[in-house]
């Protein structure tokens, strides 16, 4: 088959050579140097001009590239910095919220505790000026109720001496009266 390809295409390069059109696989030296000559013209203007705007775009490009790259990191390095700081902030913001918290608890103890003192002074001192007052109202309700009995008992003795006490009998009556009326109440 391959056999028949090939004899096929010699068959037909025969026929076109005879009819006199070009042979494809004939080698021509002028259509080659000048193929070559605008090869190296069209490769020196490429290496020349082109190629190095290429590589410098390339250049570029990687530089720009390696630039984010490093800013990249620096900013994930200050962003890890920043956690770090913004996590020792938080950890001291809560410590002192807790120091606040229980130096709170303390001053209201400490404020309850006071207060209940000072209450309970207050409360002393009040009772104590109450029992003075029941006391002095004890004392003068006393006193009236002596000299009442005094007159009563003068009233009484004149009644029955039926004369006239004078202000020295009066004296010693009253007070035998209410030494008696003491002596009775002890």
């Amino acid at each position: 088959m391959f056999s028949a390809v090939v004899q096929s295409k010699l068959g037909t390069a025969t026929i076109l050579a005879a009819e006199g059109a070009a042979n494809p696989v004939a080698f021509k030296v002028v259509p080659f140097v000048a193929a070559l000559v605008i090869f190296g013209i069209t490769f020196f203007v490429l290496a020349k001009v082109v190629w190095p705007k290429i590589l410098g775009g390339l250049d570029d490009r990687a530089d720009k590239i390696r630039s984010e790259v490093f800013a990249a990191e620096e900013l994930r390095k200050a962003a890890a910095e920043e956690k770090k700081h913004f996590e020792r902030a938080l950890s001291d913001a809560r410590a002192e919220s807790a120091r606040i918290v229980e130096q709170t608890r303390a001053d209201q103890t400490r404020l309850a505790a006071d207060l209940r003192a000072k209450a309970e002074v207050e409360l002393n001192a009040m009772r104590d000026e109450a029992k003075a007052t029941i006391e002095a109202a004890k004392r003068a309700a006393l006193n009236e109720i002596y000299a009442e009995t005094a007159s009563l008992a003068t009233a009484v003795a004149a009644k029955i001496l039926q004369r006239e006490v004078n202000t020295d009998d009066q004296r010693r009556l009253v007070e035998e009266s209410v030494g008696q009326f003491a002596a009775m109440r002890n």
